[in-house]
């Protein structure tokens, strides 16, 4: 079962979330710019990005597989915004 992942709320707000989060790391340290500001923005995209790769399969268990790859996207950017948060 294919789904559009236009419609889909959690594909909404994973959009917003990296979008912020993309706008968050433009005021990094330009010593980060290659390090953790990359890996942060990389797994913030991956979130909405695997949700709607996952949503153009023909199975919902695909779908889920890709769903359980964003969640893992956003344990990574979790443990990011941790590490930034504690080094300011």
């Amino acid at each position: 079962m294919k789904h559009n992942f236009r419609q889909l709320n959690i594909w909404k707000i994973s959009i917003d979330f990296a979008k912020k989060v993309l706008k968050i790391t433009r005021d990094f340290p330009k010593f980060e710019q290659y390090a953790l500001v990359s890996q942060l923005n990389r797994s913030a995209i991956s979130i909405p990005s695997n949700i709607a790769e996952g949503s153009a399969r023909s199975t919902n268990k695909d779908f889920c597989r890709f769903l359980d790859i964003a969640l893992g996207s956003a344990y990574e950017l979790e443990t990011q915004l941790i590490l930034s948060h504690s080094l300011d």
